[in-house]
């Protein structure tokens, strides 16, 4: 079967660290999107206020399947 997927690019930040940065993006992405499938951290950025790190945020790539009957080679 095949399928048609889009990708969309998300940033996310967080107080604590890249790795809740990422968790919370992919939270966040799967609670508006269906069909997701993978993410990519495409650029990791750390935030720094008097030589201090405050935040922490990573730009993801996220790959989601489309719904619909032009995604399903069996409509064909």
């Amino acid at each position: 079967m095949a399928s048609v997927a889009r990708v969309t690019t998300i940033t996310s930040r967080s107080e604590q660290s890249f790795e809740d940065a990422i968790r919370q993006g992919v939270q966040r992405v799967n609670e508006t999107l269906r069909g997701v499938e993978g993410a990519w951290v495409k650029d990791q950025v750390v935030n720094i206020a008097d030589g201090a790190i405050t935040s922490w945020q990573v730009t993801l790539e996220v790959t989601f399947v489309l719904d619909g009957a032009h995604g399903d080679a069996s409509s064909d």
